[in-house]
């Protein structure tokens, strides 16, 4: 796997060039689905409840690892 950082114009004309090719096998089907996805600097950042990881943690004597997969299959309620 590969990681690059393109310019806004760079990925424009990754895209435009892969877009026309007159048949995309699955690589390369891959490869622009993927340039469609991948804005990472689009995501937010982060952020855990990292007192109350470690105060969980404490109580019930189990690593802060622990809690964090405990924390990823809550699920919240749909309202």
């Amino acid at each position: 796997m590969w990681v690059v950082r393109l310019s806004d114009k760079q990925l424009e004309v990754l895209r435009a060039l892969l877009r026309s090719e007159e048949h995309l096998g699955p690589a390369l089907q891959g490869a622009l689905e993927a340039l469609d996805l991948a804005r990472w600097d689009d995501l937010p950042e982060a952020e855990l409840p990292w007192d109350e990881v470690m105060e969980v943690a404490r109580r019930q004597g189990i690593s802060e690892a622990d809690v964090i997969w405990d924390l990823s299959g809550r699920r919240r309620a749909v309202s």
